[in-house]
């Protein structure tokens, strides 16, 4: 029986791929570790089909968080699942301000969500880090707003999980990302959530850290 933690995620990798052979679902081999990852933490195979990813929005999040670019996550829950010792190695750092005493002032002065205000506050405190998205889609209609005023994120990641708005949040976010010129990753449909936003991110970090395999991680 496998029990050691590298073994296991190896042994589930390979799992994965198997069964996405099986199944004839094809996956571009830019993209791959993203799809992998967020199957891996869900154990749902849909992902390899409803993940949509702008042109080389895979190479140009994995050169951001290379570059040291930080991460805005927009709930604790996310914040928590990402990878600090692969961020470290970068020089990124990892925010959420979601529960920050400010933010719920500001939100309550605007008539608005704490993550849509959450996402205004980011853009001022780290307007190039990469967002990700995983449970408000208030935090994707700001962020789409903002974008189209000018903020030019290094990255999207637009994975709500639900059924108010999130569909629409998410296809309102790849298109203004698209027509803006910023990279973008999205799961489409109601699927997604913290350890999705998670996932996705870990994916373009364990990239850009060479540490896409487990024993990298200082799992022996």
């Amino acid at each position: 029986m496998t029990t050691r933690p590298d073994e296991i995620e190896r042994e589930s990798f390979a799992i994965i791929r198997s069964e996405l052979r099986a199944k004839g679902v094809p996956t571009e081999p830019e993209n791959e570790a993203v799809i992998l990852r967020c199957i891996h933490a869900s154990a749902d195979f849909d992902y390899a089909e409803t993940l949509r990813f702008t042109p080389d929005a895979v190479r140009l999040g994995v050169e951001a968080l290379r570059n040291g670019a930080g991460v805005v996550t927009d709930t604790n829950m996310a914040k928590a699942g990402v990878s600090r010792r692969g961020l470290s190695r970068l020089g990124g750092e990892l925010f959420c301000f979601m529960a920050e005493p400010e933010i719920a002032a500001l939100a309550k002065a605007g008539g608005t969500t704490r993550a849509a205000a959450a996402m205004r506050h980011a853009a001022q405190r780290c307007p190039s880090a990469v967002y990700a998205v995983g449970n408000a889609p208030t935090a994707l209609l700001t962020l789409a707003e903002l974008i189209r005023d000018g903020l030019r994120p290094a990255l999207v990641i637009a994975v709500p999980v639900g059924f108010v708005n999130v569909v629409e949040s998410k296809e309102k976010i790849f298109e203004t990302c698209r027509a803006c010129g910023v990279p973008a990753i999205a799961a489409m449909g109601r699927k997604g959530g913290s350890s999705i936003a998670a996932a996705v991110c870990n994916a373009l970090i364990y990239t850009a850290a060479d540490m896409l395999d487990p024993g990298e991680r200082g799992w022996t």
